[in-house]
């Protein structure tokens, strides 16, 4: 049987160089102050979907990514790895969005893409933890959902099995499709770049990408189709802008603090075994360790 999956990914800072200024005065994350990464359970989620071709001869795998240009590079990393093609959402209506106003654009994008078997995503991005944007898409889709994945697999016409991983233990489900999964970190790490796919699709660009690119790419990009990535904008996929980005999201921020650690004091320690040795009883003795 032949499936066509669609995976939601996410370009998001990386939260392993927060500073001061990864935070906006409204609440919303500094992008621009942060590196940007392939958000971690999204490349497990996508790992899943290769998968999934490897065992379904005649199978696809898209990506769609909602944010700015800059976002495409997520569109380009699925590529290089084994996707067939992507979508990237971008638009000023869609800044500032929350899980709800992220689910709404990213749903109203598959209702466009239409022919889908299956919607593949990480269980939450590193700069939300909300796990709250794949069930919120199932529900706008009105399609089965099932979250905390490990393993995905056919294993008939219209159905897959998924074990997930719980706090427990672990459970082993079945649901016709089309449906949604959400895919844990403790799922199989994704596979890395493939070298003859990196340089297919190494000068993959948009619309947008293409307007500032060299001359000399238009005749590359005209004569291979497959190095043009969809770009839609909130109009391209008939959504309504009033449900879009920060008008259409229904969380605050309250309050932002900025927490610093600072060591209070410090301590010497040569590499005697005498002064190991009470590094040891130490740490034992205040229950850091032990």
């Amino acid at each position: 049987m032949s499936l066509n999956i669609i995976v939601l990914a996410k370009q998001v800072p990386d939260t392993r160089n927060v500073g001061k200024d990864a935070m906006k005065e409204d609440g919303t994350v500094n992008r621009a102050a942060l590196p940007a990464i392939f958000n971690p359970e999204d490349l497990n989620a996508l790992e899943q979907a290769l998968r999934l071709k490897d065992e379904n001869p005649g199978s696809t795998v898209t990506l769609l990514t909602m944010g700015p240009a800059r976002a495409a590079e997520i569109i380009r990393e699925g590529l290089f790895r084994g996707a067939d093609g992507g979508y990237l959402l971008t638009d000023r209506a869609f800044a500032g969005a929350d899980t709800l106003a992220t689910s709404y654009a990213l749903s109203m994008a598959i209702r466009k893409i239409k022919d889908y078997d299956i919607v593949i995503c990480g269980r939450q991005a590193i700069d939300g933890d909300t796990a709250q944007v794949g069930p919120q898409v199932a529900e706008k889709l009105g399609i089965p959902q099932v979250t905390y994945a490990e393993n995905i697999r056919c294993i008939g016409s219209g159905t897959i099995e998924v074990r997930r991983r719980l706090e427990r233990g672990v459970e082993t489900v079945q649901t016709a499709l089309p449906a949604l999964v959400t895919v844990n970190g403790s799922a199989p790490a994704c596979r890395p770049r493939n070298a003859r796919l990196l340089q297919k699709y190494k000068h993959a660009r948009t619309a947008s990408e293409r307007k500032t690119a060299p001359a000399a790419y238009d005749y590359l990009a005209d004569s291979r189709l497959y190095l043009t990535i969809a770009e839609w904008s909130a109009a391209g996929v008939e959504a309504n802008t009033a449900l879009c980005g920060l008008s259409g999201s229904p969380t605050k921020v309250k309050k932002i603090e900025n927490v610093v650690f600072r060591a209070k004091e410090s301590k010497a320690l040569s590499a005697a075994d005498a002064d190991i040795d009470e590094l040891m009883k130490e740490l034992i003795l205040n229950h850091t360790i032990g």
